[in-house]
């Protein structure tokens, strides 16, 4: 017998699924049909029920409504009936195949992962033209100060104002600089640990899919549909319905998570796309909001693998993305308020 996942019930009741809805509407309209036509052939059914026969057909009628109410198997059988039907209706315009709604998972999460891989590409390059430009900063600050020391010892006071004012101007980007590649070394790594995560979630939901395919056709083989009903009416759990109830705890599981990926894609697409390389300037809340997701993220916390029962999470500090804790680098020690050196030059 297949193994389901331990604990797993519906999380919704058949109501509250698309095929409840079509249920639903169906009674809704069965129910109004019923009574227009009551309303219009009144006259006729009226003229009918006073006859022996019509007594004779409407008591058979009710004793047959209430025999369906009272007895436990008859009203299981009816209500299995109902929903098979319902549900094959809903199948034909929205697919609520649990393994086919974790086959679109799939597709969606090797797209965002071909996304997130384009994107870590574009933050290397950012960094990468980042770090270039504080290094020729700093080539040009060593530069600068040269010329002022020798415009020092030549009495050229004019010019060594101009060039250590101007080696000033370079350390005070470089510090702005130093601190944006912080921040762009914090996002590199929440996407890279992302995108592992998202990896082992697309060969773990991969696996799954397989694996639930096989169950599938097992169950199908030796649990038909006439065996599903006989088990509904005699009491017992029905195997294609357990099915279907651990692949949806399955498929739930999935869709949180990708949602958490493309969540997590537009903050980063936020935070890249207010730097601004120029001026060193960046909007911090988006790494304040990625702090936050990555802190309670369940892909994250997760690794990757697909959580049916949830379970407490350990909420350990050691890969915590934590923007306030973040080591300077140490070019950045140095604040902007505090004394550069260059009044030297004026003594």
């Amino acid at each position: 017998m297949p193994q389901f996942p331990p604990d797993v019930t519906p999380k919704k009741s058949f109501w509250q699924r698309p095929e409840g809805v079509t249920g639903l509407i169906f009674l809704v309209a069965l129910i109004a049909g019923g009574a227009f036509l009551l309303s219009t052939f009144w006259t006729l059914v009226g003229s009918f029920l006073a006859t022996t026969a019509g007594i004779v057909v409407s008591v058979a009628v009710l004793g047959t409504i209430l025999f369906s109410v009272l007895d436990p198997r008859t009203r299981a059988l009816f209500g299995y009936m109902y929903k098979s039907a319902m549900r094959a209706i809903t199948g034909v315009f929205v697919n609520i195949d649990p393994i086919g709604i974790l086959k679109s998972y799939i597709e969606s999460l090797e797209n965002n992962l071909q996304d997130m891989r384009k994107q870590i590409g574009k933050l290397r390059g950012q960094i990468r033209h980042l770090k270039t430009l504080v290094e020729t900063n700093e080539t040009e600050i060593n530069k600068q100060l040269k010329l002022a020391k020798l415009a020092k010892e030549r009495d050229k006071r004019q010019q060594m104002i101009l060039s250590s004012r101007k080696a000033a101007r370079l350390r005070e980007s470089n510090q702005k600089y130093e601190v944006l590649l912080t921040k762009m070394d914090v996002l590199s790594r929440v996407l890279n640990k992302m995108h592992d995560n998202s990896e082992i979630l697309l060969e773990d939901t991969r696996d799954q899919v397989e694996l639930r395919i096989v169950e599938r056709k097992a169950i199908r083989a030796s649990h038909g549909a006439m065996s599903s009903a006989m088990s509904v009416i005699n009491g017992n759990p029905d195997q294609r319905a357990m099915f279907d109830a651990a692949m949806e705890g399955i498929a739930e599981d999935v869709a949180n998570k990708v949602g958490e990926m493309e969540r997590m894609m537009d903050l980063s697409n936020e935070f890249m796309s207010s730097v601004d390389l120029q001026n060193g300037v960046f909007a911090d809340e988006g790494l304040r909001m990625l702090e936050e997701w990555e802190q309670k993220s369940d892909l994250m916390l997760a690794g990757g693998h697909i959580e049916v029962d949830k379970v407490a999470k350990k909420t350990g500090t050691e890969d915590i993305l934590d923007l306030d804790a973040i080591p300077r680098r140490e070019k950045d020690v140095q604040t902007r308020g505090k004394s550069s050196g260059y009044d030297s030059f004026f003594e």
